[in-house]
C-alpha cells in the first residue's frame, strides 16, 4: 500500500472520509485538512471517497453494489462505483498503480490530460491494456490543473460504472476565489447488459424511444402550423424512415440518471453555509446522455470549461455534452435548499441533487419540459423552405435503406448553398477564405457554425443559456501561428443500421491513421452530416475552438457538434505518438466513429 492510502491509525483515508460522509461531516471537521486545501478554497468530501496523489493504488473489480436501491453488478474502483475522486496537484509526478481484478482486460484513460502517449490508456493505440491479474503503473508529469475525469477505454466497461472524477489543484492561485467546492459526476446507469443495449440499437435504432409523436401531436401541429406544412414535415420524416424525436439513442426507458452514483430519489446533498461562494465541478461521465443543468433560484457563473479557465459567464442554465466538464460558482445567501437539476436532453428523465445548508433539507423540483422535435436544421437547414425539394430524388428511399447512409449526405439531391444559416459549407475547400493564406483568420467562426445556439429543446425565454460563443480564454494561447493547412472530416452514419463513422468509413474499414506532422499548426474542421449531436474528443492535444473570440478562443478536449453544423478548431500537434480520436457517445464509438491520429 502507498502512504496516501493508509493513515497512522491503520484505517484508510477513503474509509474515514466515507464514514464522515454518512455522518454529514466534512474532512476538515474530521481533522483531515488535505494538502490541496488552501486559503482561497477547500473541498467538501466527494460521495465515493478520495484518493490523493501523487502516488496511489487503484483496484478494479466487478462486485455487487446497490444502485438506486436495487442489486447491481457494476465495475468498481477501490470498492465504489462510480470510482473515487483522484486528487493530484499541478507540478507533481503522478504514479498510479492500477490492478485488474476482473476476468477480462481493462484500462484507464485520463480524460483531458496532456501526457506521454504511452500513459494515455487506450488499448491497441497507446498501450496493450491491463490483463486480468496484472498491475500496470501509469507514470506522468502533471502539468495542468482543473476538472477532468477518468474512465475505461476497454469495450463497453464505461457503461458499467468504470469512471470517476479527476481533480488537479493549481500550483498557484486561480483567477477566482471560493470557500467550498463539490464535484458533481453525472452518469447514466442501466441494469441491462451493455452488449444487450448495443444489440437492441443494431436491431432497431429507435428501440429505446418511447416518446414518438401521436395523433394528438399531429392535430396540435395542424393548429399551430397549418395542415399543409404539418403534412409536408411528417411526409419528409416518413420518407427518410426517421423520427423527428430521435434526440437520444438510449433513454430514460432503460437509464437511471445519477449524480455521484445517487438516483433522484436518493437525493444526494451537497452542504454549504449561507454567504459562502461554492465551486461546483460538473462532469458528464455518462455513456450516452446529454444534460441541461440548472439550479432554480441561483445564478451560476461559468469559470472553466474542460478544465481550462474562461472569463466569467453568468448563466441560468448550461448544456453539458458527454465527456465535457464545466466549473461554475454559486453564492447562496439564504439558509435554505436548492435543487441541482440535470435534465436529459430528450426529457426522458433527470439526475437530481440538493445544495443545502444542512442535511435532510429538500427543494421543489422544477417543472419538467416536453421533448422537442428536430426541425430541418438536423439536415443542415433551419426550416423546410431551406431545402430544394425538387432535387430530393438524389436520396434513395429504397427498402434496403442504402440511401439513408449518412456517409452520402453531401448528396447531389441536397443543395447546401440554399441551406439557411449554413453559409458556403457545402462547397468550401481548403484554400477558400479571407486571409492571405487563403483561409479564415485564426479564431474566426466558420460558416455553418451555430455557436450562438445551445441546441435542440432549449428556449432561452428570458433566461441566460450558456452557448459556445460565450467561452473566452483569459489570455491568448502561446502558439499564435496561422494554420498551415486545413483538415476536414465528416461525421457520418447510418441510423437505420446503427453504423457510425468518419468520412463514411467505420474504424474497421480504414487503412491507416490520420497523420499530423510534429509541431505543425493545423485547422481541424468537423462537418456533422448526421441527425444526432456528436461530442468529438481528441486525446493528447488541445483543440482551440474557433468560436469568434479572436485571440481569446478557448481550449477544449471535447467539442460538441450539432446536427448539420460545421465546427472548427486550431491544433498544435506537439504530442508525438498515436492518439485516439472519436465520438464520445460510447455506442457510436463502438459502432465505428473512431480514428487514430499519429503525430510524427
Amino acid at each position: 500500500m502507498t502512504s496516501s492510502s493508509v493513515s497512522t491509525y491503520g484505517i484508510s483515508r477513503r474509509q474515514l472520509l466515507k464514514t464522515g460522509a454518512v455522518l454529514g461531516v466534512g474532512s476538515t471537521a474530521l481533522g483531515l485538512q488535505p494538502a490541496w486545501a488552501v486559503s482561497w478554497g477547500q473541498s467538501s468530501i466527494y460521495a465515493k471517497g478520495i484518493e490523493e496523489g501523487p502516488e496511489l493504488a487503484l483496484a478494479i473489480r466487478r462486485e455487487s453494489i446497490l444502485v438506486d436501491g436495487k442489486e447491481a453488478r457494476p465495475i468498481s474502483i477501490n470498492g465504489t462505483s462510480p470510482g473515487p475522486m483522484i486528487r493530484l496537484k499541478e507540478g507533481q509526478d503522478a504514479v498510479l498503480r492500477v490492478t485488474n481484478l476482473l476476468d477480462e482486460p481493462t484500462s484507464i484513460h485520463w480524460h483531458g490530460l496532456i501526457l506521454p502517449a504511452g500513459q494515455d490508456g487506450v488499448p491497441g493505440v497507446s498501450f496493450a491494456g491491463i490483463e486480468p491479474g496484472e498491475t500496470f503503473t501509469y507514470r506522468f508529469p502533471v502539468r495542468q490543473n482543473g476538472t477532468y475525469w477518468y474512465h475505461s477505454h476497454s469495450g463497453l466497461q464505461e457503461q458499467l460504472g468504470h469512471a470517476g472524477p479527476l481533480i488537479i489543484d493549481a500550483a498557484e492561485r486561480e483567477s477566482f476565489r471560493y470557500d467550498r467546492e463539490h464535484v458533481l459526476l453525472l452518469t447514466d446507469w442501466t441494469y441491462e447488459d451493455p452488449m444487450a443495449v448495443f444489440r437492441n440499437l443494431k436491431t432497431a435504432e429507435g428501440y429505446y424511444n418511447f416518446q414518438e409523436r401521436t395523433i394528438a401531436d399531429f392535430f396540435a401541429d395542424v393548429r399551430e402550423k397549418g395542415f399543409a406544412a404539418t403534412s409536408e414535415m411528417r411526409g419528409m420524416w416518413a420518407k427518410m424512415r426517421m423520427s423527428s424525436r430521435d434526440i437520444a439513442d438510449v433513454t430514460g426507458s432503460t437509464y437511471t440518471y445519477l449524480v455521484n452514483g445517487h438516483s433522484p430519489g436518493e437525493n444526494w446533498t451537497a452542504l454549504f453555509k449561507a454567504g459562502e461562494r461554492i465551486r461546483l465541478r460538473v462532469i458528464n461521465g455518462s455513456a450516452m446522455s446529454y444534460f441541461d443543468v440548472r439550479i432554480p433560484g441561483l445564478k451560476m457563473t461559468v469559470v472553466a470549461a474542460d478544465g481550462q479557465p474562461v472569463q466569467p459567464v453568468p448563466v441560468d442554465e448550461f448544456r453539458i455534452a458527454v465527456a465535457e466538464t464545466y466549473d461554475v460558482l454559486v453564492a447562496p445567501e439564504d439558509d435554505t435548499a436548492y435543487t441541482i437539476f440535470a435534465e436529459a436532453m430528450d426529457r426522458s428523465g433527470y439526475a437530481r441533487a440538493t445544495l443545502a445548508s444542512r442535511e435532510g433539507m429538500e427543494a421543489e423540483l422544477p417543472e419538467r419540459r416536453k421533448i422537442a422535435d428536430r426541425g430541418m436544421e438536423a439536415m443542415g437547414a433551419h426550416d423546410m423552405e431551406a431545402m430544394d425539394h425538387s432535387e430530393m430524388e438524389g436520396m434513395d428511399h429504397s427498402d434496403d435503406m442504402e440511401g439513408m447512409d449518412h456517409s452520402d449526405m453531401d448528396m447531389e439531391g441536397m443543395d447546401h448553398s440554399k441551406m439557411e444559416g449554413m453559409g458556403d459549407f457545402g462547397d468550401r475547400e481548403p484554400g477558400d477564405g479571407d486571409d492571405e493564406a487563403g483561409m479564415l483568420a485564426p479564431g474566426e467562426a466558420q460558416p455553418g457554425s451555430r455557436y450562438d445556439q445551445a441546441g435542440i429543446g432549449i428556449d432561452p425565454d428570458g433566461r441566460r443559456i450558456l452557448v459556445y460563443r460565450d467561452l473566452k480564454a483569459f489570455a491568448p494561447w502561446p502558439d499564435r501561428r496561422s494554420p498551415g493547412r486545413e483538415l476536414e472530416l465528416r461525421l457520418t452514419g447510418n441510423m437505420e443500421r446503427y453504423m457510425w463513422s468518419f468520412d463514411g468509413k467505420k474504424f474497421s474499414e480504414v487503412t491507416g491513421p490520420i497523420h499530423f506532422e510534429k509541431d505543425e499548426r493545423l485547422r481541424l474542421i468537423l462537418v456533422n452530416e448526421t441527425m444526432m449531436e456528436h461530442p468529438i474528443h481528441l486525446h493528447g492535444m488541445w483543440m482551440e475552438l474557433e468560436n469568434g473570440q479572436g485571440e481569446l478562443i478557448p481550449r477544449k478536449h471535447t467539442l460538441n457538434v450539432k446536427p448539420g453544423e460545421r465546427v472548427s478548431a486550431l491544433i498544435t500537434a506537439d504530442a508525438e505518438g498515436s492518439w485516439a480520436f472519436h465520438c464520445h457517445l460510447l455506442y457510436h464509438m463502438d459502432a465505428g466513429m473512431f480514428r487514430v491520429v499519429k503525430v510524427s
